[in-house]
């Protein structure tokens, strides 16, 4: 009996069944890859960026929020970013300092040229009390054929170019002044024409566009108009004050200075030698350089005898006498001592703010009681909290004066300042290290994720990861505020926010 071939039991190895399944794993992995940038894509576009200008290597630039370069430095001028939430980057090249030409273009976050159709395109500059620049938002002063209009961001006409000249009222949001064949009117950011330029000057009556406008025509006599375009007082006045008193206004009329009403009836006159402000009762008024309250009837409330006088709530005041500051009530009654060099209130935070002749800081709440005593850091109404340096160490409170732990205050943090033994680290949101106690110097993470940290003189930044962006580089000492975007840290003239690298 024969035996039968033996054959191999191994199976033979089925090609077309491995390519199908590489074919099906690259498939998937291709797919997963596809989604993925979807969703960063998606991501990106639904991310709200903000843009500063940047100074390097003697040239500007654009940098956001996470300090990546936007636009590379590469301009002689600063790049005027009017809205930082918006990519609209105006830059300015060409210049003749001989003529005093130059070009203006208009760039987006892609570093391409937009708003072409106008010979120039520029920012309308501010400036507030403390000559901090701003500028008006959403809308840019634009030139055809030597003539002025205004465009919002997108390049929607506001105003034709018909103008000589715009400009803004100094100090004042949403107030532009038109010029136009010698005479001046006014119009909004929205291009709405407020006054028509017929006026050889217009004023603010206010600190805000709400209080109104004060007009002088072609004789000089003065009125003033409202925001809502109401004429408030027609122009038959030598002068109006520049001081807001709800429905009253200091005018000088036959060379007689004296206080009215919205229907033009004297109130009272030559009782004053100026008006500063309205009260609840009145006003406050200043004799022999004297300050004191009166009320519309004439008859003086206050005596005037103190240095300064302001009403901060009803029947409550903040006088000045023999060069300190205290609060008084309507009867003048002392609520607050006289003991120190300058008190506000803050109204958000329901709290009086007194320095002392030490620099000391006391946060005083509305019964008069000395709440918390240190270096006031901070006091933010948006997140209602206080930041006081008390005894070396910074420490944070809510608005009834309770103390809070950092991580309860800022929610949105992922670094928390810490210290131990003289030195400064970092604390996630449960309390264990996550940048050792190594520093002599440090700031709590800026809304952006970044910190500043010091050491051997001087200052570097680490990241919302606790990632070191850059070791300790720059001496700031001249510095008045220190910041980090990146590895970009905040110029000196803080007026111009701009980040650079020293």
């Amino acid at each position: 009996m024969s035996k039968g071939k033996r054959y191999e039991t191994e199976g033979k190895l089925n090609y077309q069944k491995v390519f199908a399944v590489i074919i099906a794993i690259a498939v998937i992995a291709m797919f997963i890859l596809i989604v993925r940038n979807i969703l960063k894509q998606r991501k990106e576009l639904n991310e709200t960026y903000e843009y500063f200008a940047l100074y390097s290597a003697d040239k500007w630039g654009v940098i956001n929020q996470k300090g990546e370069i936007i636009i590379s430095p590469s301009y002689q001028e600063m790049i005027v970013i009017p809205d930082k939430t918006k990519d609209v980057f105006l830059c300015t090249y060409d210049i003749n300092d001989e003529t005093g030409s130059y070009k203006t273009k208009v760039l987006d976050k892609k570093n391409e040229e937009i708003l072409t159709e106008y010979e120039q395109v520029e920012a309308l500059e501010n400036m507030d009390k403390n000559n901090n620049i701003w500028y008006e938002k959403n809308v840019l002063k634009v030139e055809q054929n030597g003539k002025y209009g205004l465009i919002d961001f997108n390049g929607k006409q506001l105003l034709q170019c018909e103008y000589d000249e715009i400009e803004t009222l100094e100090g004042i949001e949403n107030s532009l002044l038109l010029q136009k064949d010698g005479l001046y009117g006014l119009a909004n950011d929205s291009g709405n024409i407020i006054i028509e330029a017929q006026y050889k000057e217009i004023k603010n009556l206010g600190t805000t566009y709400k209080e109104g406008y004060i007009t002088v025509d072609a004789n000089g006599k003065y009125g003033i108009i409202s925001t809502t375009k109401k004429q408030i007082l027609e122009n038959k006045y030598d002068n109006i004050e520049q001081i807001y008193l709800s429905d009253y206004y200091l005018v000088t009329e036959n060379g007689t200075r004296k206080l009215i009403n919205s229907q033009g009836e004297t109130i009272f006159e030559n009782s004053f030698d100026e008006i500063k402000s309205a009260t609840t009762r009145g006003i406050i008024f200043v004799k022999d350089n004297q300050y004191g309250e009166m009320n519309l009837q004439g008859e003086v409330t206050i005596e005037p005898k103190y240095q300064d006088l302001k009403q901060v709530k009803e029947n409550i005041y903040i006088a000045k006498r023999n060069e300190t500051y205290g609060i008084i009530d309507e009867n003048e009654n002392t609520l607050l001592p006289f003991d120190y060099t300058g008190i506000v209130f803050n109204e958000k935070a329901n709290l009086f703010i007194a320095d002392d002749a030490q620099y000391n800081t006391s946060i005083i709440d509305t019964n008069y009681d000395v709440k918390l005593l240190g270096i006031l850091s901070e006091i933010n109404t948006d997140k209602s909290y206080i930041r006081m340096r008390i005894d070396n160490d910074y420490k944070y409170y809510d608005f009834e004066c309770n103390e809070k732990s950092s991580s309860e205050v800022l929610t949105s943090n992922t670094l928390f300042l810490s210290k131990q033994n003289g030195k400064y680290g970092y604390v996630d949101k449960n309390g264990n290290v996550v940048v050792d106690y190594v520093y002599d110097d440090a700031t709590e993470q800026n809304e952006y994720g970044f910190v500043a940290v010091k050491k051997n003189g001087l200052w570097g930044s680490i990241d919302k990861d606790a990632n070191i962006v850059i070791e300790p580089t720059y001496n700031l000492d001249e510095n008045l505020k220190i910041d980090f975007i990146g590895k970009w840290h905040l110029g000196q003239d803080l007026n111009m926010n701009y980040y650079c690298e020293k």
